[in-house]
């Protein structure tokens, strides 16, 4: 087994404190050692600007080389948000809108007088997505043209009605930015040089088919084998779905414009960050290039990023001035994920993460310990939780162990009231908690169910 040395670049930015520098240092250290991948860098944003920025391990294991604060990594579907920026800029320039239909950019494609540019951005378009592998195909090994792309894909009959439905599509976002391209005049990365990367002084930012000396070199694993290189795409797969590479503090540079609500005005930043729902009222938890989470009064704006070789992690927190950027050199572990949470738990505390997910967790720890704060509940739930209930909630959830993890896996209004689902796993069983939430932050109904 190869033993990998975990190399670190000098500090290139203060920490809030001497002491979140050593905790971040040491976990960060401990979770790439675990993984075994190559390399792990990151940017940390506390109140408004960057305090820690750091990177861990190496950029080419073949060369020796130590990965720094300014290696290169793909952020991959990071650059989505990019690319909604800047039709937003096209927006406020007057030269196109995003209700506009795609009929008046590239009226042959498939039902492209029904589609609008914001569907496309926010994956609600009905195109079938080109990309949907987590692995590098043969075919993307050559260099393609956007042309080809929306000719084999975007021609083909759509997955849904537009506005229907949300699914994934990097077909959408390769269209956007052709519509784009067609509008400005000129190439998408170039815009977004002059009008995004230049002002906020993200110098490393750029298209990845342009390489640079300072980029890390591209791994793969297969299964629980060892880092392997691995190729990156041709030329011309991810125009605007992800072609830009960058150090993740250039990243969060951007992530910053974002929590100040510089570069876009005050329109755009609304639109680039409010949910889009479905045509039936439906919450999809994406707005344009971004994900939502959160609450209204503290929103979580984020994106994960893949490409062959690299995983990106961007996570925002506008209302706390914060951000985490998390880059990593190897597609085949998951590592951006955990180091982005451990950093959180550092900056946050332990409930780190979506705050109902929180409030869930205190409640399922209280109900193990037979305890209730009925100040959380309507007249209704208090009612259902009596003598009997709470002992029975004792009882049973304090043989399941720990509390290990909470996934919401459903979001849905109704009755009034916001329906949500969630899978919950201790140590020795995976149980459902079924919740109705009113709009003062009460719960109606709060039911651990047995998963089946």
């Amino acid at each position: 087994m190869r033993t990998f040395l975990l190399a670190t670049a000098s500090l290139v930015a203060w920490a809030e404190s001497p002491q979140l520098a050593s905790r971040l240092d040491t976990s960060i250290s401990a979770a790439l050692s675990a993984s075994r991948a190559p390399s792990v860098s990151v940017a940390v944003v506390e109140n408004g600007r960057l305090s820690y920025a750091k990177a861990f391990g190496k950029a080419d294991l073949a060369a020796g080389r130590g990965a720094t604060v300014d290696t290169r990594y793909a952020i991959g579907s990071v650059s989505k948000q990019f690319t909604a920026a800047a039709l937003l800029l096209l927006q406020e320039q007057g030269k196109l809108s995003l209700d506009d239909k795609v009929a008046k950019f590239f009226p042959d494609l498939t039902r492209a007088d029904e589609i609008t540019i914001r569907q496309l951005l926010s994956h609600t378009s009905g195109y079938e997505d080109y990309a949907p592998q987590d692995y590098l195909i043969s075919e993307w090994t050559q260099p393609t043209t956007t042309a080809h792309i929306l000719e084999r894909w975007a021609r083909k009959p759509l997955n849904y009605d537009p506005g229907t439905k949300w699914q994934y599509s990097n077909t959408g976002y390769v269209l956007a930015a052709a519509i784009f391209e067609k509008t400005a005049g000129k190439p998408l990365v170039a815009f977004l040089r002059d009008m995004i990367f230049d002002p906020l002084g993200m110098t490393s930012a750029g298209d990845c088919d342009v390489r640079s000396p300072k980029d890390a070199r591209a791994y793969t694993r297969f299964a629980l084998g060892p880092p392997r290189p691995v190729a990156r795409e041709g030329r011309g797969w991810y125009l605007g779905a992800g072609e830009l590479c960058m150090t993740p503090s250039d990243l969060a540079k951007w992530d910053i414009a974002l929590i100040e609500k510089q570069i876009l005005s005050a329109k755009s930043y609304d639109e680039l960050t409010r949910e889009v729902k479905l045509a039936n009222g439906q919450p999809t938890h994406y707005a344009l290039g971004l994900s939502v989470g959160g609450t209204a009064d503290d929103p979580e704006l984020s994106h994960g990023g893949e490409v062959s070789g690299f995983l990106t992690s961007n996570r925002v927190w506008p209302a706390r001035r914060a951000a985490i950027a998390v880059c990593s050199n190897e597609d085949g572990v998951n590592l951006t994920g955990s180091v982005s949470r451990e950093i959180a738990e550092a900056l946050f505390g332990a409930r780190a993460g979506p705050p109902d997910i929180a409030r869930v967790r205190a409640i399922l720890e209280d109900l193990q310990r037979g305890r209730i704060d009925r100040s959380l509940f309507t007249q209704n739930a208090n009612s259902y939780f009596t003598a009997t209930a709470l002992g029975d909630y004792q009882t049973s959830l304090s043989r399941l162990g720990k509390l290990q993890s909470i996934a919401r896996i459903s979001e849905q209004s109704r009755g009034g009231m916001m329906h949500r689902i969630y899978r919950v796993q201790y140590e020795k069983k995976a149980v459902m908690v079924n919740i109705y939430e009113t709009p003062d932050g009460k719960y109606e109904q709060f039911m651990v169910m047995e998963q089946i």
